[in-house]
């Protein structure tokens, strides 16, 4: 066969054909919810977490770094849920283990709008009271962190080749999405009302919002398949032949994807087990986590409202403003998936990485010499915006595409867990940075932004337009040469 017969007949070739991409985009809709829900259930604190501090923090007299861990304590959770999310994922399937982030999701949300329930009097607050607010909060987070690995995996194991990028990059715009609905939920549960009622009801109401969207996810994800790539696992090969017929378009493309796929679990040249594809593909897939979190993204996020009321916003100013934020984000993030199987990943990488320099050096410098104003607003828009349409998106197809599928939900598992670490780790520290400094605060993300294009220029490898099986060979040890 000749190289040009080849790459006809092979697989990624033959996708370019294929004629169901309706059921493509249904199923890939449905995962994305967990996208959506991600956004949401981190997002939902930027409006209630100066009520909460009026409400629990101030009376109890507590410090600003209780304060900080309250607003991140879901990324306790995301950090439990991601690291677990490798043995729900192996064992339970793609499918059944987002069903359990949905009720987790729906538990989260009445729970923290109402943590007084069963146990305490409304009203009266206590360290009891906190702890449990905080409880709910990290059992939304668990579920944050389960749909955060096991979304991209299964679009990505369901994705033509081709348009694989742009499928995963959904799952960030949902996320997106989901905030910038948050964000407007939030402003229209605020908008007309007083501080005091906001203080007392407006921020019950926020939480228990996400259960909507949360029992929605649940009741959809009843109608979407199980992966091929995890039926095969499981030696399910008819199912996952009929599903891959669907999906391609053909019983040719499918018969010959699903060999790619066996042959990759069937291999007698790696064990298996975490390390062996080498050290580099999971250092790769946990720095890649780590520099999407320290280059200060959720700092942006979760304290969006506090930056604007900083600037002399009012409280609801500052809401409107962050809605506008969220706005940019989504029209950035839609950049990113138009470009992200043109242009590659790496070079959306690195030229966010240098827009978000700017962007932070710039606040910095503003911060310094007590410039604030609405050139901090411009920074911080250009900021979020770089990000939007290059980490954002892009490390969530990276993670989806780079490991091989015998590691692949253990690893996306770590990898996830080293990003809601480095995420809570950032998060949390915050408060305490900006008493210290904001000029630092803001100067120490812009150098993670610098140092994040580095990484990918020596380490990241390009991946666009290959099959999973194909990129297997980026890692896959060489076999030693026999010396005569």
């Amino acid at each position: 066969m000749s190289l040009g017969d080849y790459k006809e007949s092979h697989p990624v070739a033959q996708f370019k054909n294929q004629k169901n991409n309706l059921f493509v985009a249904l199923i890939t809709f449905v995962a994305t919810l967990g996208g959506l829900l991600f956004g949401y259930d981190t997002a939902v604190i930027s409006g209630a977490e100066q009520s909460l501090e009026h409400y629990l923090i101030h009376p109890l007299e507590l410090n600003s770094i209780i304060h900080g861990l309250t607003v991140s304590s879901a990324l306790i959770g995301c950090m439990i849920g991601g690291a677990i999310s490798g043995f729900f994922s192996n064992r339970m399937g793609r499918r059944n283990s987002l069903r359990l982030a949905a009720v987790l999701f729906i538990i989260s949300a009445l729970g923290s709008a109402v943590p007084e329930f069963l146990f305490f009097e409304k009203g009266e607050p206590s360290i009891a009271l906190l702890i449990m607010f905080n409880v709910y909060r990290i059992v939304g987070g668990i579920g944050v962190g389960l749909a955060s690995a096991i979304s991209p995996t299964y679009i990505g194991e369901i994705a033509p080749p081709q348009i694989r990028g742009k499928l995963v990059s959904w799952y960030q715009f949902a996320v997106i999405f989901g905030m910038l609905v948050v964000y407007f939920v939030n402003w229209s549960i605020a908008s007309g009302q007083s501080i005091e009622w906001i203080r007392d009801i407006g921020w019950r109401y926020m939480f228990a919002s996400e259960a909507i969207p949360a029992f929605l996810f649940l009741v959809l994800l009843f109608f979407v398949p199980e992966t091929p790539r995890y039926l095969a696992r499981k030696n399910k090969n008819n199912e996952a032949l009929r599903l891959l017929e669907k999906l391609s378009g053909s019983k040719e493309t499918a018969q010959s994807i699903l060999f790619e796929i066996n042959a990759s679990f069937n291999t007698t040249r790696t064990s298996g087990s975490l390390f062996s594809y080498g050290k580099l593909v999971i250092v790769v897939g946990i720095l890649l986590s780590v520099f999407q979190q320290f280059v200060g993204i959720n700092v942006a996020l979760y304290y969006a409202p506090r930056i604007f009321e900083s600037m002399g916003a009012g409280q609801h100013a500052s809401m409107v403003q962050t809605v506008v934020m969220g706005a940019v984000n989504v029209i950035f993030t839609i950049i990113a998936i138009k470009r992200v199987d043109r242009w590659g990943r790496k070079p959306l990488l690195m030229v966010g990485s240098a827009g978000m320099a700017v962007g932070m050096f710039g606040v910095a410098g503003l911060a310094f010499f007590d410039m604030i104003g609405p050139g901090i607003l411009a920074f911080i828009i250009l900021y979020t915006a770089s990000f939007m349409m290059s980490w954002g998106p892009v490390c969530w197809v990276l993670l989806s595409e780079i490991f091989p599928n015998k590691i692949r939900g253990q690893a996306i598992g770590i990898a996830v867990a080293a990003q809601w670490v480095a995420n809570f780790f950032i998060s949390s520290t915050y408060p305490s940075m900006m008493e210290v400094s904001e000029g630092f605060t803001y100067a120490f993300y812009g150098g993670m932004s610098l140092l994040s294009a580095l990484f990918v220029w020596k380490l990241v490898p390009e991946t666009k337009g290959k099959s999973l099986e194909e990129l297997e060979a980026l890692w896959t040890p060489k076999k030693k040469k026999i010396s005569a």
